[in-house]
């Protein structure tokens, strides 16, 4: 993965949730990377405390990855630019259906466009029609392989609480921070699409040699269930802060 991010364009940063460094030193791009270990943590607790905005100020885009991603059909500086063409702030590559199961239509490869914005179904209790203007409907990405400018990113982790460390329920907030209509500066981009393996690092164990942990001894059915709590809680919160704030205007909020 990493070679496809051009060192003359990217700085790269690792985050090692099981505290080992000394055994990437194999690889040559080891030494242009930027290495962070903190021993089972998230993608988002790393985030949120070494990706502040005054730190990556420098940078016009932040990827935010997980390591589990198939990048055969990606070019990062191709991506870019599809990105910075089409005006979006937020986005995330599409994902291949092809190989692995896809859980949020929008997030599926549409092999006949460049770039799709909203998803159609009309089945089933959530249903995503023409008309509709919420996530994940349209302006929305899945929180495995976002892109953010850098305005996005300011107020993106904004959202990231330091103690909420899944970051589930933060994917339907995020258009909120898209700098203008969520439905037009969030985008699924076709034509440099990913395939998401689904290898579980967090409360389980596979065959492909990455450390897990487990929280408390429990497995990985654990970990799903404090993400939901984790979502609960920062829906509970951002209720609150509407609540609080007298001089807050929902720009969603439907008449």
């Amino acid at each position: 993965m990493i070679q496809k991010f051009p060192a003359d364009n990217f700085t790269v940063m690792l985050f090692h949730y099981d505290g080992v460094i000394d055994k990437w030193s194999e690889f040559k791009w080891a030494e242009r990377a930027i290495h962070v270990a903190a021993i089972n943590q998230t993608k988002w607790w790393f985030a949120k405390r070494f990706l502040h905005p005054d730190i990556v100020a420098l940078y016009n885009y932040i990827f935010i990855w997980d390591e589990d991603l198939g990048v055969n059909h990606f070019h990062a500086n191709r991506y870019l630019a599809i990105m910075e063409e089409e005006g979006l702030e937020i986005s995330q590559p599409a994902l291949d259906t092809s190989h692995a199961d896809v859980h949020y239509g929008i997030t599926k490869l549409n092999p006949h466009t460049r770039v799709h914005r909203r998803t159609y179904n009309n089945r089933g209790a959530h249903q995503c029609l023409e008309n509709s203007t919420a996530p994940p409907c349209t302006g929305w990405v899945e929180m495995m392989a976002p892109v953010f400018s850098r305005a996005a990113w300011q107020c993106s982790w904004g959202l990231i609480q330091n103690d909420l460390v899944h970051g589930w329920g933060m994917d339907m907030k995020l258009g909120y921070c898209a700098q203008g209509d969520r439905t037009k500066k969030v985008g699924i981009i076709d034509s440099e699409y990913i395939l998401h393996l689904g290898i579980p690092s967090l409360g389980g164990k596979h065959n492909m040699n990455v450390i897990s942990f487990r929280v408390h001894g429990d497995t990985r059915l654990e970990v799903r269930k404090r993400s939901y709590i984790e979502m609960e809680i920062f829906k509970q919160r951002w209720a609150k802060a509407v609540d609080e704030d007298e001089c807050w205007i929902d720009p969603y909020l439907k008449v």
